[in-house]
Order: C-alpha cells, then sequence, then structure tokens
C-alpha cells in the first residue's frame, strides 16, 4: 500500500520526470527494433541478390552452350565459319531488339523529369528557400 501512497505524493515535475523517461526509454527500444528490422531485410537482400547473381550466371552459361549447340547442329549440314555467323547473326538480332526496347524504356523515363521540373517551378518561392 505504499506505492499508490508513493503516486500521491510525487509533484508534477516529477511525474512529467518519469514520463520524459519512459518516452525516451521507449522511442530509444523503437530505433533499436527498427534498426534490427533494417539489419534482418538487408541480410535477406543480400542472399536474394546472390541467388539471383547465381540465376545469371546459370542463364549465361545455358545460352552459351545451347549457342554451341547450334553452331555444331549447323555445320552438319554447312560449313563451321558460316554455321558459326548463322548463330552470331541470330545473337545480333536479339541484341537490337534489347537495345531498342531499352531506348524505347529511357526515352519514357526522360519524359517524366520536365513535368516534375515544371512543378517544382510551381512551389512558391519561400518553399524553395528564396
Amino acid at each position: 500500500m505504499t506505492a499508490p501512497a508513493k503516486e500521491r505524493t510525487q509533484s508534477v515535475g516529477e511525474l512529467l520526470g518519469d514520463v520524459t523517461r519512459d518516452m525516451s526509454t521507449l522511442v530509444r527500444q523503437e530505433i533499436e527494433l527498427a534498426k534490427a528490422e533494417l539489419r534482418e531485410e538487408a541480410s535477406q537482400a543480400g542472399k536474394a541478390g546472390g541467388v539471383f547473381a547465381g540465376a545469371a550466371l546459370a542463364g549465361f552459361l545455358t545460352i552459351l552452350f545451347v549457342s554451341y549447340a547450334a553452331w555444331w547442329g549447323l555445320s552438319n549440314v554447312m560449313d563451321q565459319g558460316w554455321a558459326a555467323l548463322i548463330v552470331a547473326g541470330v545473337w545480333a538480332i536479339v541484341a537490337a531488339i534489347l537495345i531498342a526496347m531499352g531506348r524505347t524504356k529511357l526515352r519514357q523515363l526522360r519524359a517524366v523529369l520536365p513535368r516534375t521540373q515544371q512543378t517544382a517551378r510551381q512551389m512558391p518561392s519561400a518553399l524553395r528557400g528564396r
């Protein structure tokens, strides 16, 4: 029964000090929780990146060996030089298509920037720091 009596005798300053200390502890604990969660997410993202890198390497090797197989297969019906040129030509066409797609995406990206600049100019001068 001494605890309720102590609470009644605490001053407003002591109560505010308790609240401030509790809030400070809560904020510190929340920051530590956020740090721990970020570390965990970064670790998982790193592992996922490693898996994607492995998949990219496996994909590259698959394409390489399929290309060799196509070259050797075509060399059964024609000269090896021509077979190699045909396989290389197919890959050149694939590269050209991918470049065209990439340029289209880049143009779409550049189209966003002028609108952003226009809306930034419309902001009041006070918000821009003038």
